[in-house]
C-alpha cells in the first residue's frame, strides 16, 4: 500500500503535492466546522441545512421576493416605495433563498467576516434553486454581476464577498460573471432606517468606464434588507441601457 501511495505521489506535480500537504495541515490544525452549529466535519452540516428558513416561492412576492407577499406584499407596495422616494421598483424581479434568521446570519457572517470563503459555493448551491427559468432563458443576452463592496470592506476582509458569490453562481447558471459597477462610497447602513438607507445609497453606483451591458442583467448580493443597495445598483445599470434587471440574494431580512 505504501509503495502504491509513493508511486501516486511521484505522478503528482510538486506544486500539487505542496497544496495537498497544506490542506491536510490546515484541516488538522483548524478542522472544518459547520457555520451554524460549529460541529466539525462540514461547512454546513446536513442537520442545519435541513432546518434553514428556506423561502417558499409559492408564498413569496412574485416581484420583490418578500417571503410572504404573494397576495399583498408589505415590502414593494406603493406606500413603502414612496417612503423610499420611488413610484415603482427599479428591478423587474427579485428573489432570495432564505429568511435572515440567526442561522442564515451565522452563515453570512462566517463567510464575510471570518474568512471562510469556501462558503460561497455552499451559498451559491442554495441560491441557484431560486432562479426562475426565464431569468436564464437567453444566456447570450444575459450576464451575471454583483453589488461591489466598498474599498474599505475589501481591504478589511481581503476579498469582495459579493463578487466571489456571483462567480460561484456563474457556472451552474451557465452565465458569464462580469464586474460592471464601481465601488460605492457610502456611510455604514446598519444604524439607518428605511428612508435613510435609500437616501444614503442614492447615486452611489456607476457603470465602469468601457463596460458593455447586455440587455438582461442579474445582480447578486448576500443580503437584502430594505432593497436600498440593490435599487441604487439597478438605477445605475438602467441608466446605462440594461432593459431587464433581476436581483438574487442569499437571504432576505
Amino acid at each position: 500500500m505504501l509503495g502504491g501511495m509513493a508511486a501516486l505521489m511521484r505522478d503528482i506535480s510538486p506544486a500539487r503535492c505542496l497544496s495537498f500537504a497544506s490542506e491536510v495541515l490546515a484541516e488538522t490544525l483548524w478542522p472544518t466546522r459547520c457555520a451554524v452549529c460549529d460541529a466539525p466535519g462540514e461547512l454546513l452540516c446536513s442537520a442545519c441545512a435541513a432546518r434553514l428558513p428556506y423561502i417558499d416561492a409559492c408564498l413569496a412576492c412574485p416581484r420583490c421576493g418578500a417571503p410572504f407577499g404573494r397576495v399583498q406584499c408589505t415590502e414593494c407596495n406603493h406606500a413603502l416605495l414612496a417612503l423610499s422616494g420611488r413610484e415603482r421598483m427599479p428591478l423587474d424581479q427579485a428573489a432570495s433563498a432564505l429568511v435572515l434568521d440567526e442561522a442564515a446570519r451565522r452563515i453570512v457572517t462566517t463567510y464575510k467576516d471570518r474568512g471562510e470563503r469556501r462558503l460561497s459555493a455552499v451559498m451559491a448551491e442554495i441560491m441557484v434553486r431560486y432562479v426562475p427559468p426565464e431569468w436564464t432563458a437567453d444566456p447570450a443576452r444575459t450576464a451575471l454581476t454583483f453589488v461591489p463592496a466598498t474599498a474599505a470592506a475589501v481591504r478589511r476582509r481581503g476579498f469582495d464577498h459579493a463578487e466571489e458569490l456571483a462567480r460561484s453562481l456563474a457556472a451552474p447558471l451557465d452565465l458569464e460573471c462580469a464586474p460592471v459597477l464601481t465601488r460605492p462610497r457610502s456611510a455604514d447602513q446598519r444604524s439607518l432606517g428605511r428612508a435613510q438607507r435609500h437616501a444614503n445609497m442614492a447615486g452611489r453606483f456607476a457603470v465602469l468606464a468601457g463596460a458593455t451591458l447586455p440587455e438582461r442583467v442579474i445582480v447578486v448580493d448576500d443580503v437584502c434588507t430594505t432593497g436600498a443597495t440593490l435599487y441604487a445598483a439597478a438605477d445605475a445599470l438602467r441608466e446605462q441601457g440594461a432593459r431587464t434587471l433581476y436581483a438574487l440574494t442569499f437571504a432576505r431580512a
